[in-house]
C-alpha cells in the first residue's frame, strides 16, 4: 500500500474536510506549532485515524503542499494565451481561483504562509516544490499579454499589483457573500458583473 494511499480511499468530502482542517491550522499556527489535536478536532475525526492516514504531521504537510501545487497547477492548464488582453486573463483566472476556494477556502493562504515557513524540518520541501510554481506562475499568468493597450507613462508592473489585489479582493468579498445565495447560477451572473464595473474604472485608468 503507497503513502497516503488510505486517506486517498476515503470519499472526496471527507478528504476535503481534512485538508481544510489541517491547511486552516498550518496557515494560523505555522508547521512548529500546529497542533494536530486542533486539526483532528475541527475535521472531527479521531487522532487515531489521522495517523492512520498520514505517518506524521510532517507527512501530512507534504501532502498538503502536494495538493496545493496540484490546484495552482489546474489553474495555470487553463489559462488561454489567445486572450491578450490583462484584464480578461486576470477575470478567468479570479473565477477559477473562485471556484477553488468554494471547495479549499485557506488553499491559497496555506502556499503563501508557507514562503514564509522558518521551520528547518519544512524549508527545503518548500524551496524545491513551492518556490519554482510561484516563478512558474508569473511567467504563465503575463505570457503573451497585450501591453501596447497600456498608456504611456503608466507603470505597468505596478497596474498588475493593483489588478491582482483588486481581482483576488473581490473574489474574498464574493467567497463571504456566496450564503445569501441560494441558485449558485445567480450569483455568479452578479458577480460577473459586478467585476465587470470595477473593471472598466481600472480599464480607464491605465488604457489609452
Amino acid at each position: 500500500m503507497t503513502i497516503n494511499s488510505k486517506f486517498n480511499s476515503l470519499k472526496s468530502e471527507k478528504q476535503q474536510h481534512i485538508i481544510n482542517a489541517a491547511i486552516k491550522e498550518f496557515v494560523k499556527s505555522g508547521f512548529e506549532k500546529a497542533s494536530t489535536n486542533e486539526i483532528v478536532k475541527e475535521a472531527n475525526i479521531s487522532k487515531g485515524s489521522l495517523f492512520n492516514y498520514f505517518n506524521s504531521k510532517k507527512d501530512l504537510y507534504y501532502y498538503l503542499i502536494d495538493h496545493s501545487i496540484q490546484v495552482i497547477e489546474k489553474i495555470y492548464e487553463q489559462i488561454d494565451y489567445n486572450e491578450t488582453d490583462l484584464f480578461k486573463r486576470i477575470q478567468n483566472i479570479g473565477l477559477q481561483k473562485f471556484h477553488i476556494q468554494q471547495k479549499f477556502p485557506h488553499v491559497f493562504d496555506f502556499l503563501a504562509s508557507s514562503i514564509q515557513e522558518e521551520s528547518a524540518e519544512v524549508k527545503d520541501i518548500i524551496k524545491q516544490k513551492v518556490d519554482p510554481i510561484y516563478d512558474e506562475g508569473k511567467e504563465k499568468i503575463y505570457k503573451d499579454i497585450d501591453y501596447s493597450k497600456f498608456r504611456e507613462g503608466i507603470d505597468i508592473e505596478k497596474a498588475m499589483e493593483i489588478l491582482n489585489w483588486t481581482m483576488f479582493g473581490f473574489v474574498e468579498k464574493a467567497l463571504q457573500q456566496i450564503d445569501s445565495f441560494e441558485n449558485i447560477g445567480e450569483f455568479g451572473e452578479q458577480y460577473l458583473k459586478a467585476w465587470k464595473n470595477y473593471s472598466e474604472i481600472l480599464k480607464y485608468s491605465f488604457y489609452k
